[in-house]
């Protein structure tokens, strides 16, 4: 398969809007300069209009194409053919936290709602609300990606079929799989992990024979009280099945094991998560329906994992979320386009406020640590600050006081915003604000020789400057990150941010339709 990287995809519609056959950038940069065409539209794809020919449908103008799509809970692939070239070839990457930044907007909400001492309680079930249309809304807004991307294509090109990949998981015979026991029969649908108890709590302590995992207390010999840790917390995974669950005591559920090189930290789950699975069964049929909806002109097909490995294979193609898009369709050609890869981000950030903790210097190994890492280390309040595992003791020298920082006004540039600086004329992306608005920070690079950075040091012994780590200048505090190291020159390139005056700035473009293009 031959790839163009040089050659982009332009979409073109008549002067109606209505798609005719896609084209490549060289022509529409032709067709814009003699006045033929205007620019149209930037998303999903770049699109022109031209302003002399309108689509007939008696002359064949356009050609079949179709647009394949490779579903999934976190990753989409996407492929737009024809039987000769391939148009578009990407992958989306989906919000991941969806459930957890739900679960703290409901927090907050209740917060407010129970600060709020003038009115009597609301009484209206939200139930309706939150639940709309059958689905949670997490898995809501995952099938309404798959649905925008599909009908955003089809809106700028002439589709003519949709192929969507579906799939029936029994997440129960993937588990035994996984755990190498025998697929359940009859009644084992019925009888899960939890039958017999009352409650979560009570299994996952019966599974550990009432012990603590992580240093062996017993319950009842030793009298540790236990606590339910989440074996993904450090990485965001807070879902209560038992294999994320796991039994310790009271002595090691504390915040410092729960921080990088404690004993919680790093650990993971024996079995992976179903999460996907679940999904895909859930939504699938309504899912086609609605892209039947929607694209009443287009036919819309369902394909199986299984058709577009064994595709895929006779192909030869590599395990990718756009192979697998590319494989499942009627249309293989030779031309590939370029894979182009986009991240799903929010449209708006909604946090006010952010605290910085404090850095100490532990006196123990002289290495730097939050205040959070060296602090007293109780779980309840009714613990005395000066208990066995407080480490407040050994904060030394403060390095940086803890703040807050507050969000007072609505900026025009966001953080990821492309802007074009007309100082230097070049192109950056915006990292923040300064100054109540009044100092833009961008994005670039610095190359510093080594001999002016102060390297990390570890129990006394001076550590290597190498890639990832983030120094600072020896007579700066500000750290920044190592990006590469040359030894050669013994230089380092270091990302580095500088502040300018917004005035001096174009935006570009933004990231407020919620995708950011990362490769």
């Amino acid at each position: 398969m031959r790839q163009h990287h040089g050659i982009v995809t332009v979409a073109v519609v008549d002067k109606n809007g209505h798609p005719l056959m896609p084209t490549n950038s060289y022509r529409a940069r032709h067709l814009k300069k003699s006045g033929r065409a205007v620019t149209y539209a930037h998303r999903p794809v770049y699109t022109i209009q031209m302003l002399d020919v309108e689509f007939d449908p008696e002359k064949n103008m356009v050609q079949e194409i179709e647009v394949t799509c490779d579903t999934g809970y976190e990753h989409i692939g996407v492929s737009v053919c024809s039987e000769k070239h391939e148009y578009l070839q990407r992958e989306y990457d989906l919000l991941t936290d969806e459930t957890e930044k739900h679960n703290d907007s409901r927090k907050y909400r209740r917060t407010r709602r129970n600060r709020k001492r003038h009115r009597a309680k609301m009484s209206r079930n939200r139930k309706g609300v939150i639940v709309k249309d059958g689905f949670a809304p997490s898995l809501r807004n995952k099938r309404d990606r798959h649905i925008d991307i599909i009908t955003s294509l089809c809106f700028v090109m002439p589709i003519t079929d949709v192929h969507v990949e579906m799939g029936e998981f029994d997440t129960q015979a993937l588990k035994a799989i996984e755990e190498g026991k025998p697929l359940p029969q009859g009644t084992d649908y019925q009888q899960g992990e939890q039958y017999g108890y009352l409650t979560l709590r009570a299994a996952v302590f019966s599974r550990d024979n009432h012990t603590c995992q992580c240093c062996g207390r017993n319950a009842f010999s030793d009298k540790a009280m236990l606590h339910e840790h989440h074996i993904g917390f450090w990485k965001g995974d807070r879902t209560n099945r038992m294999a994320n669950l796991l039994t310790v005591c009271e002595q090691c559920h504390t915040p410092k094991n729960h921080k990088p090189g404690g004993t919680l930290y790093g650990l993971e789950p024996k079995l992976k998560g179903l999460k996907g699975a679940t999904f895909m069964t859930s939504v699938r049929w309504n899912m086609v329906n609605k892209l039947k909806e929607a694209l009443p002109g287009i036919s819309v097909h369902i394909t199986y994992g299984a058709a577009t490995k064994q595709s895929r294979q006779q192909l030869r193609l590599r395990k990718t979320h756009a192979n697998d898009a590319y494989a499942m369709g009627n249309f293989h050609p030779k031309h590939r386009a370029h894979l182009e890869h986009f991240k799903k981000r929010r449209r708006n950030n909604r946090v006010l406020e952010k605290f910085y903790d404090a850095v100490y210097i532990d006196t123990r190994d002289g290495t730097e640590k939050m205040g959070s890492q060296l602090g007293c280390n109780r779980t309840k309040r009714n613990i005395p600050r000066n208990n066995p595992n407080n480490e407040r003791k050994y904060r030394g020298e403060k390095k940086a006081k803890g703040h807050r920082s507050i969000r007072k006004q609505h900026y025009t540039l966001s953080p990821g915003d492309k802007v074009w600086c007309s100082t230097d004329k070049k192109m950056y992306i915006v990292n923040g604000m300064q100054n109540n608005g009044a100092t833009v920070q961008l994005r670039t690079t610095k190359v510093v020789p080594l001999d002016k950075l102060q390297p990390m040091k570890k129990k006394g012994k001076t550590i290597p400057i190498a890639a990832n780590q983030k120094l600072a200048l020896i007579s700066a505090k500000e750290k920044h990150t190592v990006l590469s190291v040359d030894e050669g020159t013994n230089t380092a390139v270091m990302r580095w941010f500088k502040g300018v005056n917004p005035s001096t700035l174009t935006r570009v473009s933004s990231y407020k339709t919620g995708w950011e293009r990362i490769k």
